[in-house]
């Protein structure tokens, strides 16, 4: 295609570029610069053909229309301004900058000095000045197609709060060993779409696939280095692209692209959802001593938070050397274009904010009113986007569990540390800071964390009750290891969590010892029982339910390898069934994934109400709370009159059976996490009931009973 010798007059918005009226709109964001050019490149980005001045700046935006282009076009920008580092500004325009709205990437990325704004070794630092072009090495957007509705925006399940159960994945380390998937298919998307996948998500009982960062993501310098990989992919470059990495082989950007939205509508096909875990913190260029390949050559003063007594110093909110700006209209605009284009052509459900504190900092700190929450409450694209944070950062001011707004669902680490505590420490085990917790400690987490989230509009819901997440220990290793063992990761072994809650009983690895094994699984059994029925919205770590290990590795964010892919070949078949099992009573029972907060009794109608009792069968008192001698207790769920069944569920972390005595009616088991009382037993009408040893048990009762 021969290229026009000037750039027409284009549009401010959209950002990014757009093909329409038969060429291309650019449109990009600098508060700053003074100019951006436009850089055209042939088809593979080896070579530059043309270079093309943006009009504006308008608004902040520099735009243009190249007519005759079309989809397929290679680009980048140069950014013209002042390089003043003391003052926050570091334009260097022979600095090829990749577009933060691309949605094809093509080039393969590999840190060279040349990536740098400065001279590596200088004796100014990151004050002077490289005048190397990297061009050649940078990476490139390429002009997509026009934007469309995905198949998944339109047959999305929209599964009700109630019926969320959430199943976090990272996409390669789910299927890249799997037995029955075919291999050109393990590790990609389209894996997770395959009938073997599905088969085993639907028998589960998952309802929403949580998928670790799948956007354009670099490994970090370091990294590489050690030959290692930042598996995990919190290390966005490229936020509107998925990452090639996890597609099939060979694959073109297009071609990732439509496998993602392959795989998105064919899970929803079945029912199930997609969440993304996305990274809108920070970004892959690192602090200030960091490479200029997109944000901080168009704009570093404003895409990021600088220090406000040394503006050539990046804040560092996110342990990732660089914060981005989110409080700029720009960049939350960004924000919510990216998540936008993630559910409109993308087709996912919605997503889950790594250190989210960040997207609500203003100059004061976090405040659950930012602007990008209002933006965010209004969009009506997003009104339908399951919304998750992780309620921390590590700046200050940076712990906000509770106080997102009401639509949010929040991881709740309280929860994890608490039910851990409960069943490791509390009874006479286990490792970690904190100790034990009482009975009341557990009882307001198993009720969906009142004390936290009771408040405003908030519901039972957003709470996000886990035992294990990605980073950590897996569930296995969680009763098997009393410290980490992160040596692979090649840093003496001083990364990862020191003080996870943890117990090996009695053997540090592997045991072929019996009884260490058998009480390592009757623990892990509880502790599973206990977030699966518990009140709010459970969330399983992928691999926990077939006895995934790591080895005692607690940070496996760079161990690309056998440590982090779940191991088919090694499934733990009967805890498998256990937790199918669990999910099962959780889908029969609506008093366990109950919406609304209980009531004290007597239940009014249509409500349900929820009281403790001691193992003697007495109301629990203020002094029983406080009991630190005492660890076994229950409690009661009552439905409205003429509402249907009552529920026990009954809690006794000691390694000795413990008398329970039960309310006046008829009770029949419906769980017995140690395995001992036959599903369907009968308990004693208004007398002792022997609670096994390290259990959970759940028993049915008719609407008959009493309340008490």
């Amino acid at each position: 295609m021969p290229l026009p010798e000037r750039l027409q007059l284009g549009h401010p918005d959209p950002m990014g570029s757009t093909v329409r009226d038969g060429g291309v709109n650019f449109a990009v964001f600098s508060d700053h610069a003074k100019v951006i050019e436009l850089c055209i490149f042939d088809t593979g980005g080896a070579r530059e053909v043309k270079r093309y001045a943006l009009h504006g700046p308008d608004d902040g935006v520099f735009h243009g229309f190249l007519p005759g282009a079309a989809a397929g076009l290679v680009y980048g920008y140069r950014a013209h301004g002042p390089y003043e580092p003391a003052r926050g500004h570091r334009f260097n325009a022979h600095k090829l900058l990749l577009d933060p709205y691309a949605r094809e990437i093509i080039g393969r990325h590999a840190w060279r000095a040349e990536h740098h704004g400065f001279e590596l070794g200088h004796p100014e630092g990151n004050r002077s000045f490289d005048r190397r072009d990297n061009a050649l090495h940078a990476l490139k957007a390429r002009v997509a197609a026009t934007s469309r509705p995905a198949a998944g925006h339109l047959n999305a399940p929209r599964i009700p709060k109630a019926d969320l159960v959430l199943y976090e994945l990272h996409v390669k380390g789910f299927s890249r060993t799997h037995p029955d998937i075919p291999e050109p298919l393990r590790g990609t998307y389209a894996a997770l779409a395959h009938p073997t996948s599905i088969a085993h998500f639907k028998s589960l009982g998952v309802t929403v696939l949580s998928l670790l960062p799948v956007h354009y993501r670099l490994d970090e310098a370091r990294l590489v280095e050690r030959a290692l990989h930042n598996y995990w992919g919190y290390n966005t470059i490229g936020f509107f692209c998925p990452d090639p990495r996890l597609a099939r082989a060979g694959a073109d950007p297009t071609e990732v692209a439509d496998e993602f939205r392959a795989m998105v509508a064919t899970l929803h096909e079945h029912g199930i959802e997609v969440v993304l875990d996305v990274v809108y913190n920070h970004s892959a260029e690192g602090d200030e001593n960091g490479t200029t390949l997109s944000f901080r050559g168009l704009d570093h003063a404003s895409w990021y938070r600088l220090q406000a007594d040394d503006r050539s110093r990046c804040e560092n909110l996110t342990g990732c050397g660089n914060t981005l700006n989110i409080a700029h209209p720009r960049v939350t605009q960004w924000v919510l274009d990216s998540l936008r284009y993630w559910v409109h052509d993308m087709g996912v459900d919605g997503f889950r904010f790594d250190l989210a504190p960040v997207i609500g900092r203003t100059r004061h700190g976090f405040d659950p009113h930012a602007a990008f929450f209002t933006a965010l409450r209004q969009d009506p694209v997003l009104a339908r986007a399951h919304l998750i944070a992780e309620p921390w950062d590590i700046g200050y001011d940076g712990y906000q569990l509770g106080r997102f707004p009401a639509r949010w669902l929040e991881w709740n680490d309280k929860f994890r540390d608490s039910v851990r505590r409960y069943w490791l420490i509390g009874s006479g085990g286990g490792s970690g800071g904190g100790g034990g917790v009482g009975r009341g400690e557990l009882a307001r987490r198993f009720t969906a964390s009142s004390d936290l989230f009771h408040h405003g509009q908030r519901q039972p819901m957003s709470s996000v009750n886990f035992i294990v997440a990605h980073d950590g220990f897996t569930l296995a290793d969680l009763v098997q290891y009393s410290r980490k063992h992160n040596e692979a990761n090649g840093e003496a072994n001083h990364d990862g969590h020191g003080g996870e809650v943890c117990a090996n009983f009695g053997a540090e690895g592997p045991s072929d010892d019996a009884e260490i094994v058998a009480l390592r699984s009757r623990v892990r059994r509880a502790l599973v029982a206990t977030l699966l029925l518990a009140q709010g919205t459970p969330m399983l770590c992928a691999g926990d339910e077939i006895g995934r290990t790591q080895h005692g590795n607690n940070n496996a964010y760079c161990q690309d390898n056998a440590t982090s892919w779940l191991d088919w070949s090694q499934v733990d078949t009967d805890f498998l069934a256990f937790v199918a099992e669990v999910l099962a009573l959780r889908r029969a029972e609506p008093a366990l994934r109950y919406e609304r907060w209980f009531h004290a009794p007597p239940a009014a109608h249509h409500e349900r109400c929820l009281s403790w009792f001691t193992p003697a069968g007495q109301t629990m008192q203020l002094n029983d709370w406080h009991d630190a001698g005492q660890h076994a207790f229950a409690c009661r769920i009552d439905a409205s009159p003429h509402g249907g069944r009552h529920l026990i569920v009954a809690f006794n972390p000691t390694a000795q059976p413990h008398p329970l005595r039960l309310p006046a009616g008829q009770w029949q088991v419906a769980l017995d996490s140690a395995r001992e009382l036959p599903s369907g037993s009968a308990g004693p009408a208004d007398g002792p009931f022997r609670m096994p040893a390290r259990s959970l048990v759940v028993l049915r009762g008719s609407a008959t009973g009493k309340g008490r």
